[in-house]
């Protein structure tokens, strides 16, 4: 695919850019259902003509614009090439990257086609991906350090995503159990009112955790699994003068420990161990006065050997589109009112219900 002058005389700045779809990919693919892909790539470059005659396509506008049009189809095609769909949230995610590294905001090498295509595990008819360029680095940074810490809003997929990788370092053996834990508080809830006995009173909470083990393993092996001590999905104070060897270690919900919980949990690291922690720094539901364990960590252990921070904002948000904005309106709000979670900044309860990842 080449960029050449356009064949009218081009205004000051234009250019013309020419594809040809290769036979093997027929064009519904490169253009969507009904022409779905084609619309959203029209939509994000209304300034440049778009035109489409058999297998070639052309773009025609401002040659910064053409540029990253022309980039956007040569990494549709790599994609393509694996057999992995081109979806409208795809190609909405390679426009972002694309214009994010064209402006400079991308400090990395990374290409759409590299995220998209990054397989952590496959299981059940589906394959388990990074779909932005920070769950990327995410999942990247878990296989390169000991304790990972990741940090953003709801919706970002930071514990969906270790999770994976926790079930891939199991079935390739790198680790001989996988050990999955949070901090026993609710969101404007206590433990203490759900009926029965400790184990189900504590279950409910757990149950994201165990929701997502089901999309990543065969379910009547969970059972199995859970009895052999294989995996294991208990409550935080339950680590207390433990040392963990061979695992693999996710704390959910980080932002609702202690900053004394947070030391006693990231101490109970053993030899060969990985730990992953994760949680939402907006989304505290600690009781008044009481300080997030995961905001004072970031302060303590930034900078320290083997141990990485990712953080995911907005933008990385993979439930549906209204959740980004509803995570960028709080924020706003927060910021202009001088509060955290609805209430003022140093005290108060969030409410902000169920939070799974």
């Amino acid at each position: 695919m080449t960029q050449t002058p356009t064949d009218r005389t081009p205004a000051q700045g234009q250019a013309r850019a020419q594809f040809t779809v290769p036979a093997q990919h027929p064009m519904v693919t490169v253009l969507g259902s009904g022409d779905s892909l084609l619309r959203v790539i029209e939509k994000a470059f209304p300034a440049a003509d778009i035109h489409v005659r058999g297998n070639e396509i052309s773009a025609v506008g401002d040659a910064a614009e053409v540029a990253i049009v022309q980039r956007l189809f040569d990494e549709m095609m790599l994609v393509l090439r694996t057999g992995q769909p081109m979806t409208e949230d795809a190609v909405e995610r390679s426009i972002a990257m694309l214009r994010a590294s064209e402006n400079g905001t991308n400090d990395g090498q990374e290409t759409p086609a590299e995220v998209l295509t990054q397989n952590i595990l496959s299981s059940r008819g589906r394959t388990i991906r990074p779909k932005t360029l920070n769950q990327k680095r995410y999942v990247d940074a878990i296989d390169k350090h000991t304790i990972v810490f990741g940090i953003g809003p709801a919706g970002t997929g930071k514990t969906y995503l270790a999770m994976a990788k926790a079930v891939q370092a199991l079935q390739s053996k790198q680790v001989n159990r996988i050990i999955l834990t949070r901090p026993a508080v609710e969101a404007g809830e206590r433990l203490g009112f759900l009926p029965g006995t400790l184990y189900e009173k504590i279950d409910p909470y757990l149950r994201p955790l165990y929701d997502a083990l089901h999309d990543m393993l065969d379910p009547d092996s969970i059972p199995r699994l859970m009895a052999a001590g294989t995996i294991e999905v208990a409550p935080l104070a339950y680590m207390r003068g433990r040392t963990l060897n061979d695992a693999f270690i996710i704390l959910d919900e980080a932002q609702n420990t202690s900053p004394e919980q947070m030391k006693m949990f990231l101490t109970r690291l053993g030899f060969d161990s990985k730990i992953v922690i994760t949680g939402d720094v907006t989304q505290v539901d600690l009781p008044n006065g009481t300080k997030s364990g995961l905001r004072q960590v970031q302060d303590i252990l930034e900078g320290l050997d083997d141990v990485h921070f990712s953080r995911l904002t907005s933008h990385d948000v993979v439930r549906h589109k209204l959740v980004g904005r509803i995570v960028d309106a709080y924020e706003k709000y927060d910021s202009k009112h001088g509060t955290e979670n609805g209430g003022h900044k140093g005290g108060g309860r969030g409410r902000s219900g169920h939070k799974g990842k």
